[in-house]
């Protein structure tokens, strides 16, 4: 089944790319903050952002924040489709509802046909802990699936079909197998993530094996990793683990380390962390390992373009496979800066 491509601003939902998005912690009606951390998410590689908006204000505020910022915005909404119209005028780029809580027939089918004379598209979003009543008989998974079901027949019977889907759960069994179903079942691009998921160690784990799973099998076209941690943080573990499963589309530094023996003799952790913060935002395809001992060091790290086998009072800096030269421990990080800062491919 082919994806449907949904325009988002000067983005594409469904095409090739996955799209790495995360939401503002700020009131949106404080303008100043907002524009402040959308800024902050851009600078580390955030392509979509979304803002919450529960008062007029706040789709008021929209306006300002949207002329500040250089990622698309796409407005949160609940149980308001004048506030979702509001925001669309306020320069939305896309509109975050659930159908069913937002009114009447008659206010989905406006909503709807305001949108699409826009080119407004609609994200729906459902999420496992907050089903409508009416699915409780079912298990989460298959109330998940009829709740999706149920918008997008209702968007598309009043000819409205820009749509993005989300099914989340803060269980990841149930959130794999419930974006399976609608995967197979409807042609729209899919917004995946855990929600709920926790604070950032088990956040990372649950968010990597959800939304890695899918990814690996071809599932998803924009990720969201949900933690209770600073946005910043979410737009760098989606970039991981799309690294993980080679669909990363950007040139960055990966940093390979060893999980250390008795055999190592320098700070492997310390090093590995100082020159992975070193290259965090450097767009560079390099891979650089750091290995705890002569022995294996180079041979266990076949495939980087540099990196440093330690040694007890002196470590070996290697280059391509092949000894480069032999350094002082205490110049170690200094040497693999030295290489990542004139590395040319």
């Amino acid at each position: 089944m082919s994806i449907k491509k949904v325009k988002v601003g000067n983005l594409t939902i469904g095409d090739k790319d996955i799209i790495v998005q995360s939401m503002t912690n700020t009131k949106t009606s404080d303008v100043d903050a907002t524009i402040a951390q959308i800024l902050s998410l851009e600078k580390c590689g955030c392509e979509l952002v979304r803002c919450t908006v529960p008062t007029k204000e706040d789709a008021y505020a929209l306006k300002e924040i949207v002329k500040a910022v250089h990622i698309p915005v796409v407005a949160d909404i609940h149980f308001s489709s004048e506030l979702a119209i509001l925001a669309a005028d306020n320069g939305a780029a896309k509109i975050r509802i659930n159908p069913g809580n937002i009114g009447s027939l008659d206010k989905v089918k406006y909503l709807a046909q305001y949108l699409k004379e826009r080119q407004i598209p609609i994200r729906i979003g459902v999420n496992g802990g907050s089903l409508d009543k009416k699915y409780k008989h079912l298990n989460q998974v298959d109330g998940m699936v009829e709740s999706v079901l149920e918008h997008v027949h209702l968007l598309e019977d009043n000819n409205f079909d820009d749509i993005v889907i989300s099914c989340k759960s803060s269980n990841v069994f149930n959130m794999i197998k419930a974006y399976r179903k609608i995967h197979e079942l409807l042609p729209y691009p899919l917004h995946i993530g855990v929600t709920e998921a926790g604070t950032y160690t088990q956040g990372l784990i649950k968010n990597s094996i959800g939304i890695g799973g899918l990814l690996v099998d071809g599932i998803g076209d924009t990720i969201r990793v949900s933690l209770t941690d600073t946005p910043e943080k979410e737009i760098y573990a989606a970039q991981n683990i799309l690294k993980a499963c080679n669909l990363y589309n950007k040139p960055y530094c990966e940093v390979v380390s060893c999980p250390t023996c008795g055999r190592t003799e320098i700070k492997v952790q310390e090093y590995a962390d100082a020159i992975a913060d070193y290259c965090k935002d450097i767009k560079k395809n390099i891979k650089i390992a750091v290995m705890g001992c002569i022995v294996n060091g180079i041979g266990e790290s076949e495939g980087s373009d540099f990196g440093v086998a330690g040694g007890k009072d002196k470590s070996v800096i290697f280059k391509d496979g092949k000894q480069l030269e032999v350094v002082s421990n205490d110049k170690i990080l200094d040497k693999l800066k030295e290489l990542v800062d004139n590395f040319n491919g």
